[in-house]
């Protein structure tokens, strides 16, 4: 079953967590220093936060899968979208190890779908996500590979891009 991901970015990390938790009935099932992230299923969110220097307000939307048939499909609906496909892989990001890709809509908003596979002591560090994001969704250089381009899905799910780890 598919969940419906919201990143925002905030200032005040701290007042955040309140207003959200009093809005969710809830605390957050993740804290960190820089982040917070509530999973419900009612509505099925994956709601997160996080005070990292970004531009506050709507970061990114995602969606989150619970398989990797269920990656595949998300995969290939995105391949049909017709937009530029970042594939990152298994990567570390948000307190957590996932597979991951990212596209844009025609206004430029950032949409990840991933697989969660375990959880991470560290952030993470999306370098190849950065250049993407500046270049409004094409694909970009990437800062660990030189110069050449990130890469791009050819084909739904498994396209043989080179696995990327987010740590190294």
């Amino acid at each position: 079953m598919k969940r419906l991901h919201v990143h925002v970015s905030v200032d005040d990390l701290a007042a955040s967590i309140r207003f959200y938790s009093a809005l969710f009935g809830s605390e957050p099932t993740v804290a960190k220093p820089d982040y917070a992230k509530w999973m419900m299923d009612d509505p099925r969110v994956n709601f997160a936060i996080s005070a990292r220097g970004g531009k506050v307000g709507v970061d990114h939307l995602g969606i989150q899968v619970e398989t990797p048939e269920e990656l595949k499909e998300v995969y290939g609906r995105l391949q049909r979208a017709e937009r530029p496909v970042l594939e990152e892989n298994t990567t570390t990001c948000c307190y957590a190890e996932s597979e991951k890709a990212w596209t844009s809509d025609p206004q430029g908003l950032l949409w990840e779908s991933f697989l969660t596979t375990g959880e991470s002591t560290v952030f993470g560090d999306d370098t190849r996500l950065a250049g993407f994001r500046t270049s409004g969704g094409k694909a970009a250089p990437s800062p660990c590979c030189g110069s050449k381009p990130a890469p791009v899905v050819e084909a739904a799910c498994c396209s043989g891009a080179a696995r990327h780890d987010a740590e190294a």
